[in-house]
């Protein structure tokens, strides 16, 4: 068991031994040829730009080691390059503090939600920087909503609660914002076939007599965003309904419009944006447009003429996606307002739509102010931030704080909910890069929350090169005669020339040749990751511990990382050469670690393993499967010593038995001592033994080796067990059946009584209850004959 800690405890210290050398070569095996190359790999990665710090004719990419190991190997703290990332906050507006009811209006661009508002930040690769972005909602924030309505003929119940909306919704608003203007749109269905009728009456009544319909249209923007509500009421009221074929609506046509047309055809501020989709019915998206031969996708841009969509039937539905971007980019909120029967649909389109709500909306529309007001709060109390498309090789995390100390982190990270007026949440963001730029320039991230027309500007630039790069020397004489600039400490070559010290030139062999010479096989690494290639020659590293070294053409071998047994390199039993241990004389196996010498293996009989096995490092491994133990001395399975000398004591004591014919050749090995009882067997190694004669006597012997006599003491007499007394057995036997027999009589008897009497029961109380028919015999017939004649009338 000791033995077995031992080999336990030596492969954990190997094991801790060789993540720490891994751990301390990260730097040191990506082979950074210069002070740039290096600073990239990670944040713990240093260069030392020290001219003699290689005089011991190391390679050049051991200058660059983490920073501890730098210093461990006598770098010097001023020739340490190790630059570090940084920030630095730009713009830092607080958020607006205020009350709506004791504060004058202020403009929108005067408020502010969210803090700070642009910073730069230095990023070192693998070192991630952090900042803190803080957002309050600030009271009396001014809306804008846009009202986009179906005006398909099954809304026109909907459209007389609809004019009504403008002052109405107004006044509600007052208790939330006093800045606040409403729009209205209103849309069918593309103007091309199958989605309308085309036919000349169609076009004029799309309704068909049913009701006095407008002819149809895709999009119209009836009224840009105003804060007069009577203006609202009273161009709604002048609204008229249409009329398609299809039940789903070309909505998502008018959405698009309402989204890309903002500013300058819908009147959108830099303000919260509502828009309101009103409908009964599902929806067309991009790829239904082929229905009516419209293949070009949409192309997201306005095309608004006279405040109508122009190219319905020119350009196919926009995508969903599509709709997110542009709702996104122009921080659109929408709420749809849809019937009871399309309410799971638009579910699943809300879950497709950032920052969207959907409620339910009465048959005729008459709920629609509180259904808006309801999804404004339900959207304005969650906070979701976004952030732009990030650089290549960039990562951005978020961690929230929430209301009542709530902290989320991961995909939950970027949102807060229930968040109330005049509530302030932060977020704490970390950005790491982890590969330069191609051409390390700065690049810049925006994050904003969803909805809001706030954000964050992120300038991200990026240390790649070190300062020394900046001081180097061209044509430096260190360079082999000026071919190459000394910067930080080591050389970088000019064209043509390569090596150490920019030595070898590429006009001889290129660099691919090079690296070629250095490479085992083409799926090796160069040197074996333990050299640098110099000139087509691998240039080993060298140890902090001088007795371990690199060897090899390729740097392949070493004598440091053959097997241990005991905690020592071979065993402390031989020598590593090229990650193999060559064993000293008496000892063999691959960390040296099984000696030669058999004496271990020697038994009491003085043979090896007892002549049932071989003995390998010291141990004895048993060729016989029925034998274990240190020298294969004992058998589990075996036969015992009393049954094994069974057969041959009971023919020589009692001449029976198996071997009674061959008593004689078989059993002459045994001398044989009869005595009188048990008491007088004499003690002996093995215990006395009890075996089952033929006769299913039992005989009692002793057995023992008297160097090489066996002895057997075997007690005179058997003892056979009484035979069992016939007659009681027989009488017993006889007496039971008979009784046995006179109880089933007895039981059959009585319940033959009983059955008996329960049928004469049965028998009397149907008799009880018997009823005689009274009625006449139906096969009689009377004697007397009764003729009427038909003629007579009773006169």
């Amino acid at each position: 068991m000791h033995q077995k800690q031992l080999l336990i405890l030596t492969f954990v210290i190997i094991i801790c031994s060789s993540i720490t050398l891994q751990e301390s070569s990260e730097c040191t095996q990506a082979n950074a040829k210069s002070c740039g190359e290096c600073i990239q790999i990670g944040e713990n990665c240093a260069w030392c730009t020290d001219p003699d710090f290689l005089k011991q004719g190391e390679p050049t990419s051991t200058r660059c080691d983490d920073l501890h190991i730098l210093r461990k190997k006598g770098c010097k703290e001023k020739m340490v390059e190790n630059p570090r990332g940084g920030q630095k906050v730009e713009q830092n507006i607080p958020v607006t503090n205020r009350r709506k009811d004791t504060a004058e209006r202020l403009r929108p661009e005067e408020i502010t939600q969210i803090q700070p508002q642009k910073l730069t930040l230095t990023l070192r690769m693998g070192e991630p920087q952090s900042f803190n972005l803080t957002f309050k909602r600030a009271e009396d924030y001014p809306i804008d909503l846009y009202y986009l309505m179906d005006l398909s003929y099954s809304m026109h119940d909907d459209l007389q609660n609809v004019k009504k909306l403008g002052t109405a919704l107004m006044q509600e608003m007052q208790a939330i914002t006093s800045d606040f203007r409403i729009g209205f749109g209103s849309f069918v269905e593309k103007t091309v076939m199958p989605f309308i009728s085309t036919t000349p009456a169609g076009l004029r009544n799309p309704c068909t007599g049913q009701y006095d319909c407008a002819s149809p249209f895709s999009y119209k923007n009836v009224l840009s965003l105003t804060s007069n509500g009577k203006e609202f009421n009273h161009l709604v009221s002048q609204q008229q309904i249409s009329g398609n074929l299809d039940s789903p609506e070309g909505g998502f046509d008018a959405i698009m419009q309402v989204a890309v047309c903002g500013v300058s055809q819908i009147g959108w501020r830099n303000v919260t944006r509502l828009l309101v989709f009103s409908t009964d019915a599902g929806f067309h998206f991009a790829g239904d447009g082929k229905l009516g031969g419209i293949v070009l996708p949409n192309d997201g841009k306005c095309h608004l003429e006279n405040n109508t969509y122009s190219m319905s039937h020119y350009y196919d539905y926009p995508s969903i996606a599509h709709l997110v971007q542009k709702l996104s980019d122009n921080n659109i909120q929408t709420i749809f307002a849809v019937t009871q029967d399309f309410q799971d649909i638009y579910q699943e389109l809300k879950k497709l739509i950032p920052k969207s709500a959907v409620g339910t909306l009465s048959s005729n529309s008459s709920n629609v102010i509180q259904l808006i007001i309801d999804a404004y709060n339900s959207l304005s109390s969650e906070v979701i931030l976004e952030n732009s498309k990030l650089p290549k090789g960039v990562n951005i995390a978020y961690t929230a704080y929430c209301k009542n100390g709530v902290v989320q982190d991961g995909e939950d990270g970027r949102k807060c909910v229930n968040i109330s007026i005049g509530d302030a949440v932060s977020f704490n963001i970390n950005i790491t890069a982890h590969e330069c730029p191609k051409d390390n320039n700065s690049q810049t991230v925006k994050i904003k929350p969803l909805g809001f027309n706030e954000e964050v500007e992120v300038v991200l630039k990026f240390i790649c090169q070190c300062e020394c790069q900046h001081e180097g020397i061209p044509n430096s004489p260190l360079c082999h005669n000026g071919n190459g600039t000394f910067e930080c400490g080591a050389c970088r070559c000019n064209k043509g020339r390569t090596g150490h010290m920019c030595e070898c030139s590429t006009e001889e062999v290129n660099t691919e040749d090079l690296d070629g010479n250095c490479r085992r096989d083409n799926g090796s690494e160069i040197c074996s990751n333990n050299g640098d290639c110099i000139c087509g020659t691998c240039e080993c590293k060298k140890r902090e511990n001088p007795e371990e070294r690199y060897s090899g053409k390729y740097c392949e071998c070493d004598n440091f990382n053959c097997d241990r047994y005991d905690n020592k390199l071979c065993g402390g039993h031989g020598r590593c050469e090229c990650r193999v241990c060559i064993c000293d004389a008496n000892y063999t196996g691959s960390a040296c670690d099984c000696p030669l010498d058999t004496t271990p293996c020697l038994a009491a009989n003085q043979q090896i393993c007892n002549g049932r096995g071989v003995c390998e490092c010291g141990t004895c491994r048993c060729t016989d499967p029925m034998y274990q133990g240190p020298t294969c001395e004992t058998c589990r399975t075996c036969p015992g010593i009393c049954s094994q000398h069974k057969d041959c004591v009971q023919c020589r004591a009692f001449g029976s038995g198996e071997k009674e014919k061959t008593c004689e050749e078989d059993c002459r090995y045994l001398d044989l001592i009869i005595v009188e009882n048990l008491s007088e067997l004499p003690e002996s190694t093995h215990p006395t033994c009890k075996e089952r004669a033929d006769n299913d006597c039992w005989f009692y012997y002793t057995y023992s080796v008297n160097g090489t006599q066996e002895i057997v003491h075997v007690v005179k007499d058997q003892d056979c067990p009484k035979g069992p007394d016939i007659i009681p057995i027989v009488v017993g036997v006889v007496a039971g059946i008979v009784l046995i027999g006179l109880a089933l009589l007895l039981i059959w008897k009585l319940l033959m009584i009983i059955h008996d009497r329960r049928e004469f029961a049965k028998f009397e109380k149907e008799k009880l209850n018997a009823k005689w028919d009274t009625g006449e015999n139906p096969i009689y017939k009377s004697a007397v004959t009764t003729v009427i004649n038909p003629k007579y009338e009773g006169k």
